[in-house]
């Protein structure tokens, strides 16, 4: 298992994480969701809630901002945390296998109806994908998301 196949969880948290697939699905079934698509997201594979994940690195009181970082393209969002905490998925099995970086593996954050979180920091680019990295913070940290309708534009576009 490579570097790239692992998420960290670090930050203000009391119990700093570093997981894989195989820990991923080792969490209990419970906050386990499979078969995103049968769950009528557009989203396809399966996924972990994010609250389980940090249950388990037990995130500071004073944490308030959750911190996303994809290496593999250098992205970055720094979103509320209250406003994901309960919704936000950790996508990273599809099929059985591990989520393939074609579409955004080994893991990538996924906030179902992100537009109903009321929050103007979270739009769809706090999807995270190939996500390596959830850094918790007190304050809003690291974010290069396109801060306009162009920047946006050529991002999806693959030219920025």
């Amino acid at each position: 298992m490579s570097n790239t196949d692992l998420l960290r969880i670090d930050g203000a948290v009391d119990q700093p994480l570093t997981l894989g697939f195989n820990d991923l699905a080792r969490i209990d079934a419970r906050d386990q969701v499979t078969d995103l698509k049968r769950h009528g997201y557009k989203r396809a594979g399966d996924a972990v809630r994010l609250a389980a994940l940090l249950r388990l690195a037990r995130v500071q009181p004073a944490a308030s901002y959750l911190g996303l970082h994809g290496t593999a393209d250098d992205f970055h969002a720094s979103i509320p945390l209250e406003a994901v905490l309960d919704r936000a998925l950790v996508i990273f099995r599809i099929d059985g296998a591990p989520l393939p970086a074609a579409i955004g593996g080994p893991f990538r954050l996924f906030i179902p109806d992100h537009a109903t979180c009321q929050a103007a920091e979270i739009d769809e680019c706090a999807n995270v994908k190939f996500l390596d990295r959830i850094e918790l913070t007190v304050e809003k940290g690291q974010d290069n998301r396109p801060h306009d309708d162009a920047e946006h534009a050529r991002l999806h576009a693959g030219q920025g």
